[in-house]
């Protein structure tokens, strides 16, 4: 099942190759999980500290994705809104990122085309708070051997096909809630839910 949620899209405008999961823990694999929480149904809760991003559902169920942290999603804590969504998007490394990694990203300072190596993926969600963007990102990667781990650059970061398939689910002005300091956690992993994507949504 996995190899087939994770498998080629090839109608996608930039084709997409099958994500290579075979060095990620299978606990950080798209699954709907059991989930207790006050927040409504429709809301995103991401927990940086245990590297999950919860879709709150109904009846105390969640969709469950395995996330890789940049620094840039260790420096937001709190509530914001889904502002924006963009299909393949570009993306301008910021200046924190240039100067952090000058002879990775300053090639990049006027913007990177959409494509398969592009650090955003094939989709992104960009969450504002009080209306300003806060730089925060939801988006895919070329790099999944990322997803699990806390890595140099970037926000929050999905398969490629995790982020195709919340994108689907989530509308704009959708609320995020990050979490930075939940207590590790200790119990076994649910049994994963058959799923199938859900339609794309339009920008």
């Amino acid at each position: 099942m996995h190899l087939a949620m994770y498998g080629a899209q090839p109608e996608e405008k930039f084709p997409l190759p099958a994500m290579d999961i075979s060095g990620v823990d299978p606990k950080y694999f798209r699954q709907q999980v059991p989930y207790t929480t006050n927040e409504v149904p429709g809301t995103i809760v991401i927990d940086t500290q245990n590297r999950f991003l919860y879709l709150v559902q109904e009846n105390g169920m969640a969709m469950r994705y395995g996330i890789g942290v940049g620094k840039a999603g260790l420096e937001f804590e709190g509530t914001a809104r889904v502002g924006r969504k963009a299909e393949w998007p570009r993306w301008t490394p910021t200046q924190n990122m240039i100067k952090r990694e000058p002879e990775r990203n300053a090639q990049w300072a006027g913007g990177m085309e959409p494509g398969i190596t592009n650090p955003l993926g094939p989709r992104a969600l960009y969450l504002f708070e009080g209306g300003k963007d806060t730089l925060f990102r939801i988006h895919g990667t070329s790099e999944p051997w990322s997803i699990g781990k806390a890595v140099s650059s970037g926000c929050i970061r999905l398969f490629n096909q995790d982020i195709i398939d919340l994108y689907g689910r989530v509308p704009v002005g959708s609320r995020v809630v990050v979490l930075q300091h939940e207590a590790p956690l200790d119990q076994p992993v649910p049994v994963a839910a058959a799923n199938t994507l859900a339609p794309s949504a339009a920008n």
